[in-house]
């Protein structure tokens, strides 16, 4: 079972994604908390505006021929196909899904429940799973946070998974290299 820290939303649970997760999920920490994270895990350092300085790694920019759309009935006629939008296979998709799913299990996590969007015609309600305490306060700062009250009655209708250490075999999954976005 795994150990729960922060607050959310008492009905959610991980594992409607597939997760089997026993290691400790860190629910939408506050961003000084999510720095206190990174600090900790010798992720970044402050900087002397008292700023978080990351060293991403590899790929610190947009990687365009690296990202990817399902291509499907929702997507098919939605999406102008070309090498900038990049067809991949529902059924790669749901196998490299697994596998991030799978890499993740056997690590801590930062969910960060956000919105996007502040019109309520359009907004849309999303929850991040990042392996990085970092990413989880990119995404605070990317999205709109829910309040504490609003965040216990939460429901995502899109799920993001932030895996930068989870490397793609490009062969086996079908991507260009072992970066992705899917």
């Amino acid at each position: 079972m795994s150990n729960i820290k922060g607050h959310k939303n008492p009905s959610a649970d991980l594992s409607q994604l597939g997760f089997r997760h026993s290691k400790t999920q860190f629910w939408n920490l506050s961003q000084a908390e999510l720095v206190e994270h990174s600090l900790a895990l010798g992720e970044g350092i402050l900087t002397e505006t008292g700023a978080l300085s990351i060293r991403t790694g590899e790929f610190t920019g947009r990687s365009p021929s690296d990202k990817f759309t399902v291509r499907d009935a929702v997507t098919e006629n939605a999406v102008n196909w070309d090498k900038m939008n990049i067809a991949f296979e529902p059924e790669k998709f749901d196998r490299l899904y697994d596998r991030v799913v799978e890499y993740l299990n056997d690590r801590d996590v930062f969910v960060k429940d956000a919105v996007a969007c502040a019109d309520p015609t359009y907004r849309l309600s999303l929850r991040l799973v990042a392996e990085r305490p970092y990413s989880a306060m990119f995404a605070g700062n990317m999205f709109i946070r829910p309040s504490r009250e609003e965040l216990l009655t939460h429901e995502p209708e899109w799920t993001i998974l932030c895996a930068p250490g989870f490397h793609a075999d490009a062969q086996r999954d079908g991507t260009r290299q072992h970066n992705f976005a899917i």
